[in-house]
């Protein structure tokens, strides 16, 4: 490639070129005016006189005044040489102008060549994360006995060791490396992807001889190499997962996000992106929306959701574009994001002004499906090759609708801060079937109610900080806690009876509908509450209420401790394992962190849950519960 002209290092001799007539003029008028200064006008046209030496100062005498200007066009030196200057100024930039295109014209690749390599240079960013989180888990069952064999999965409470029961501790650790790149194509375009690689991958599980296939190791014990993670070989998912890929477009009126992106909304609770460094989920939407500010501060986004698109050609023409074969089983949701929001920047402006910071919003959906499939029926389309004959799948009518409001406030001070988000789900599903077997006139009924309430008081300034949330998710009688109702329960037809711990939260079966609403509020699973009861083992808050006070100290910058008391209820007596009572248990969590201004993290989490009377087994109200233990460590590098 040709540099450019100017790069430092670079000889480059100039082409010659013939001198056009103002070139000359210019020329000529330069010489002319040099010529000038040589000399003092002398007043009444006398003949010009020697200029004089530089002496001392002492011996020099004093100057003359200058001669003004007479009436035949005589100027005085100072006119003279402000002339001379634009003359010169007005050469330069003529031959600087001459020499540019002269040397553009020699070098007609260049320049697409260097705004190429410009932009290769100066548009791409890279952010993401390595970590590392060792844990430890020790008594999660609480004692209980073991299930036996053949206990539908509502029953079951804690995944145990597959060995022996006695075995009470888990450990191990497990990574995650993640790219969030953004392609920027300029100034205004730009496509941003988020790429996992390695996934919550636990350390140790891809040795060698796992399907290696050449026969070097027989027993796992010989094993020095991990291999990649390969879906269905050695293992149950892919080393590297394309999460989200999506294009963003700056416009005079605002911004047009469209592809696959992460979903957020106020404090976390309903709509979590999962971009935290400690998150495992994260909702992710295949979306299009339209981000605008009409009035400064003031956010209005409309937005269309792709939530499922049902049958379609996508396994059958997997090389080609898939068709989407018929759009009354399509799930589609119309949102409206309505805000007053400040940037960070602005926050913190207006907090070290000692100003208040007052944002809030309403984010609300609307989402609808006419009709389900049920595969169980037949063959579906997608699983054919073209041109085959198969039995056509059965179409029911689900003619669900889901309206969800949610709002969001917040207000800070210098010295606290209050923020809070609630939530519902209502709605109806005219045809709740899910196998060929079911009734498809049965309805359901949808009411759900959470929210979250944050206080945070600085009682030192960057050392000390306070703080209370208050959490509730509504529920009902329903046996269980309807965190996965697609888990069956011990009764007929799968419905949940006394006892269980998940399942569905109605109870129908041929002859209809005993219980036909569902009520039970579900938090988003990165929404953090604790480390043990509602992180790991009932996966997410519902059906009940917690109390969470908690505190901060600042030893220093960068270096932080912290510790929670979290106290957890269930609304109803019925929904817990008891069956008889509504008390969960009462955690305490403590934790410290290390993070430096170049990326590095390092965190240690310990957490105590002292379970109560209301997960005993059902009819065992003797029963004794162990105290659950959870060591979480974190290693983590962000950039």
């Amino acid at each position: 490639m040709n540099r450019p002209p100017f790069e430092t290092g670079h000889v480059m001799s100039w082409p010659r070129r013939p001198l056009t007539m103002p070139h000359v003029l210019l020329a000529a008028l330069l010489v002319a005016s040099s010529t000038a200064t040589a000399q003092t006008p002398v007043p009444d046209g006398g003949t010009p006189a020697a200029a004089p030496q530089e002496s001392a100062p002492a011996e020099a005498p004093p100057p003359a005044p200058a001669a003004p200007a007479s009436n035949d066009g005589a100027v005085s030196r100072e006119e003279l040489e402000q002339r001379l200057e634009a003359t010169r100024q007005e050469l330069r930039e003529d031959i600087r102008a001459q020499t540019a295109t002269q040397a553009v014209a020699n070098n007609s690749d260049w320049q697409e060549e260097w705004t190429e390599e410009k932009r290769k240079l100066e548009l791409f960013t890279l952010d993401g994360y390595l970590r590392v989180r060792p844990t430890l888990f020790y008594k999660f069952d609480l004692g209980k006995f073991a299930p036996p064999s053949g206990t539908p999965s509502g029953r079951q409470f804690w995944t145990r060791s597959p060995r022996t029961s006695a075995e009470r501790t888990q450990a191990g650790a497990n990574m995650r490396f993640r790219l969030d790149p953004s392609f920027n194509v300029s100034e205004d375009v730009r496509v941003k992807v988020q790429v996992d690689a390695l996934d919550n991958i636990l350390l140790g599980s891809n040795p060698d001889s796992a399907y290696s296939g050449d026969g070097r190791n027989t027993f796992t014990l010989f094993s020095e190499n991990q291999t990649p993670s390969n879906s269905a070989v050695n293992a149950f998912k892919d080393s590297i997962h394309v999460r989200r890929a999506y294009g963003e477009v700056t416009t005079p009126v605002g911004i047009l996000r469209f592809g696959r992106m992460g979903s957020h909304w106020g404090v976390g609770m309903l709509r979590n992106d999962g971009n935290c460094l400690d998150c495992d989920y994260g909702d992710t939407v295949d979306r299009i929306q339209f981000v605008t500010e009409p009035f400064a501060g003031w956010y209005i986004t409309p937005m269309i959701d792709f939530n499922a698109e049902g049958l379609s050609t996508e396994r059958a023409n997997s090389l080609g574009e898939p068709v989407d074969l018929t759009q009354s089983d399509d799930s589609h949701s119309l949102v409206l994001a309505i805000a007053r929001r400040d940037t960070e920047q602005q926050q913190r402006a207006k907090l070290d002004n000692n100003q208040g910071v007052l944002n809030y919003g309403l984010y609300f959906t609307y989402r609808t499906q006419r009709y389900a499939t049920l595969t169980e029926t037949g063959t579906p389309f997608e699983d054919v090759s073209p041109g085959t004959g198969a039995n056509p799948p059965a179409f029911v009518p689900r003619g669900g609708t889901l309206y969800v409001p949610d709002l969001w406030f917040k207000y800070a001070e210098k010295k606290f801060r209050i923020e809070a988000e609630i939530a519902a789900q209502l709605g109806s599903i005219d045809g709740r079937a899910l196998t060929a077997n079911d009734p498809t006139a049965q309805s359901l009924r949808i009411a759900q109610f959470g929210g979250v309430l944050q206080t945070e008081f600085h009682v030192i300034e960057n050392k000390l900080h306070l703080g209370v949330e208050l959490g509730f998710a509504s529920g009902d009688k329903a046996p269980g806690f309807g965190n996965y109702p697609g888990r069956t329960g011990s009764g007929t037809g799968g419905n949940t009876t006394a006892g269980d711990v998940e399942g569905r939260q109605y109870s129908c079966d041929t002859g209809g509908c005993g219980d036909n609403a569902i009520r039970n509020f579900r938090f988003n699973r990165d929404y953090r509450v604790d480390l043990i009861l509602w992180r790991s083992i009932l996966n997410g808050v519902t059906d009940a209420f917690y109390v969470k006070p908690g505190l901060k100290y600042s030893i220093a910058e960068g270096f932080d401790v912290f510790g929670s008391v979290i106290y957890s209820q269930a609304f109803y007596a019925e929904s817990t394992p008891s069956s008889v009572s509504r008390g969960l248990g009462l955690e305490a969590d403590i934790g410290a962190r290390y993070i430096t201004e170049d990326g590095f993290l390092a965190g240690i989490d310990y957490g105590i849950l002292f379970p109560l009377s209301g997960l005993k087994d059902l009819g065992n109200t003797g029963q004794d519960l162990s105290t659950a233990h959870a060591v979480r460590g974190t290693l983590a590098i962000k950039f």
